[in-house]
């Protein structure tokens, strides 16, 4: 793969990275990451993406596997999955970059009846893979619309949509040429995640998200766990221990405000499952973070 790319990302990212190391685009689902350092672990139920990673290495993990890849690999989310992932290697003068797409399903669902691909099975919803040429082109040829503020949005569309059809058509074609049916079992779950995504915070009766999914009640729970790995209530305990955390690590939020904010009515039950997922007390989580980012400072 050719350094342009990274060269490309490596400018934007150095210039726009925020404090976590994101640096967002003017193009809608497309970011760089920047990280100086390993990291600590980052927990997250990821919407489907891929991840092109430029230098450096990062490990992700979900439920039993763990996936490590590097320079010239690309990550591939397929579904809404919960993972935990952790940047492996960066350095001051060797720092990970990578770049990310969102997959956009409206793009692969036009893309799929285009090219006319047959329906298959649900998938692995995690794939490594090397970075194909293609793939690369295309990305940095939308880095280079960052440069030119004024094109972006006359080329943007179809910059995407060519990402797209060479990772439809290339290594990753197996992991999301489900999504680019809108009746596939990945898109009816999807719709589900939605509604649990916007409305975390709420009790939301199985019944109604089969209803949102199309599915009888039993099909229904079949088939968010085979596409998410999680039943639909620990895939909705995790959304909500995942922004309990975010909140009181980064906006300071007092444990009882996050955990009632998020849905909980009970603080030590809020605790108890926040220490199953997290191996740690929020308050003990809320200390050595805080000890962290004063020693990084």
């Amino acid at each position: 793969m050719s350094n342009t790319l990274l060269d490309c990302v490596r400018r934007f990212a150095d210039a726009n990275a925020d404090a976590f190391g994101v640096a967002r685009t003017l193009i809608p689902g497309l970011f760089a990451m920047r990280a100086t350092a390993p990291s600590e672990l980052q927990y997250a139920i990821s919407k489907p993406l891929v991840a092109l990673v430029l230098q450096g290495s990062k490990r992700v993990t979900m439920g039993s596997e763990t996936f490590d890849f590097g320079a010239g690999e690309s990550l591939l989310i397929a579904a809404d999955v919960p993972n935990v992932s952790q940047i492996t290697r960066a350095t001051a003068g060797a720092p990970y970059y990578s770049l990310v797409l969102d997959i956009d399903p409206v793009v692969t669902q036009s893309l799929v009846m285009e090219i006319g691909v047959a329906q298959t099975g649900t998938g692995a919803p995690i794939r490594i893979d090397p970075t194909e040429a293609e793939v690369a082109d295309a990305a940095l040829r939308l880095m280079r619309l960052l440069d030119r503020p004024a094109s972006i949005p006359v080329l943007q569309d179809q910059l995407i949509r060519e990402m797209h059809y060479w990772l439809l058509t290339g290594r990753h074609g197996v992991g999301i040429r489900n999504l680019g049916f809108a009746d596939s079992h990945a898109n009816r779950i999807a719709r589900a995640v939605a509604v649990i995504r916007a409305e975390y915070a709420k009790t939301l009766p199985v019944e109604r998200l089969a209803v949102v999914a199309g599915m009888s009640a039993s099909s229904f729970h079949q088939h968010f766990r085979a596409v998410t790995s999680l039943s639909p209530l620990q895939f909705q305990k995790q959304l909500r221990l995942i922004e309990a955390r975010r909140m009181m690590i980064s906006e300071g939020a007092a444990i009882s405000n996050a955990a009632y904010a998020v849905g909980y009515e009970s603080i030590p039950q809020f605790t108890r499952e926040y220490g199953r997922l997290f191996g740690t007390t929020p308050a003990r989580d809320i200390r050595e973070s805080s000890g962290k980012a004063q020693v990084a400072a």
